[in-house]
């Protein structure tokens, strides 16, 4: 699946920019400010984009047997090896500056939005899964559905860049497949139809933005740059370009050929009806 990104930034540039916006924030704080606090707790101590980042993800997870730390020091193993998983997380990071009109910057993404901490979750779990290690990748999997409300499973498969606005009530079947530059508000569910077995979920292709509680169900494909409107039901494809909205979901034309997952435009032409 084709990519539509345009602004990449290192994991290295993404880590300086880190600091840069910890130091405003540190120099803004009053005394006292419990905001001080948690720069000096989770950034201060972090040696680099990678500690930080799985500081920030296993935050909330532990529970009274698999602690926080010891799933830190998991995550840490895990990105710290692999360079293009770095890339991808950085490249996650910044959609979420990019595309989100109440963003505050990177720092405030990594600390607070929960639908990127149940993204570095997933991808977390996701190697995980392929690394054999299924038991892992599924308590974590568990912990993020009720600790966040955001049900990824650890085998489907994303691209990089990836938006997830919200989170709440996010489900991604087990065969699912996103490409890159994908954008999900609160409700999406990409599942299956019924008790079949294999290749049963969605394939998203780049580009595509998923509204608020669209249900994209069966082993299908959403085309390149397509949009489902907030609140559709989508049971068949949709071509490349193209918009459904409705229940059950129709398509109408969509001329415009930028990606709506990175305008994050949900303007819907149903004058152009097919």
């Amino acid at each position: 699946m084709e990519s539509v990104s345009q602004n990449i930034r290192t994991p290295d540039e993404v880590w300086t920019e880190l600091r840069e916006e910890g130091a405003r924030w540190l120099a803004a704080a009053v005394p006292g400010d419990p905001i001080a606090l948690l720069v000096n707790r989770l950034l201060l101590p972090s040696r680099s984009f990678v500690d930080l980042v799985s500081t920030c993800a296993a935050r909330d997870l532990g529970d009274s047997i698999v602690s926080e730390d010891l799933l830190a020091r998991e995550f840490e193993a895990i990105l710290g090896s692999r360079s293009v998983l770095q890339e991808t997380v950085a490249a996650d990071l910044r959609a979420y500056v990019d595309r989100d009109p109440a963003s505050y910057g990177l720092l405030a993404t990594l600390f607070f939005a929960k639908g990127f901490q149940g993204l570095v979750v997933y991808r977390m779990a996701h190697q995980l899964w392929l690394d054999g290690r299924i038991p892992l990748a599924l308590h974590l999997n568990a912990r993020a559905t009720r600790r966040l409300g955001i049900d990824i499973h650890p085998a489907s498969r994303f691209g990089r860049g990836i938006f997830i606005d919200h989170g709440t009530g996010l489900v991604v079947g087990e065969t699912s497949v996103i490409g890159d530059d994908v954008s999900m508000l609160q409700g999406v569910t990409l599942g299956g139809t019924g008790k079949e077995h294999g290749d049963r979920h969605p394939k998203v292709h780049s580009g595509v933005l998923l509204g608020a509680g669209a249900k994209v169900l069966g082993n299908i494909t959403i085309g390149t740059n397509a949009r489902v409107g907030a609140g559709s039901v989508v049971l068949q494809s949709v071509p490349a370009y193209c918009t459904a909205v409705g229940i059950p979901a129709r398509i109408v034309r969509n001329e415009d050929r930028v990606a709506p997952a990175t305008s994050m435009d949900q303007h819907f032409p149903l004058e152009y009806e097919i």
